[in-house]
């Protein structure tokens, strides 16, 4: 079980990384699937655009993508653009750190297979991220 975080063209190194691993992991088993691997991949807005572009032929700006690379296993990469997570934090009122956990288990919940298309999958999405936030609250506290 892995899961691993990197920065790509640009400086960004994940705050409590350790606690975050944690975090993540405890989605993962409430989930009831198993961690193969995973890697976060923190990037520009820019590389996340071409990406989006090249990949999906999608000519959109976004904050995250996922590459899931099988479907017994939790095993994929997850791009996060850092500027797209910040600038989303302004917009919604809340911290650029809640913002980005909220994209870091997002893309983890696309992995175990939740959708986003269709509102009713999106009104999912969105109780499970809001549930997985409140499970980090008390690992971020602990010293």
């Amino acid at each position: 079980m892995q899961l691993t975080f990197h920065a790509e063209e640009i400086d960004f190194e994940l705050e409590e990384a350790s606690k975050i691993d944690r975090w993540l992991k405890s989605v993962i088993k409430n989930e009831n699937w198993i961690l193969a691997a995973v890697t976060y991949i923190f990037c520009s807005d820019a590389y996340l655009y071409q990406m989006n572009v090249e990949h999906l032929q999608h000519d959109t700006y976004t904050d995250v993508i996922t590459f899931q690379y099988n479907e017994e296993f939790v095993e994929g990469d997850i791009f996060i653009s850092i500027e797209r997570t910040n600038e989303n934090a302004q917009t919604f009122g809340v911290s650029s750190s809640h913002e980005l956990h909220r994209v870091m288990v997002h893309g983890l919940l696309h992995l175990m297979g939740y959708k986003d298309k269709e509102p009713a999958d999106k009104k999912l999405m969105t109780e499970k991220e809001n549930e997985y936030l409140e499970l980090l609250k008390p690992i971020l506290a602990l010293s």
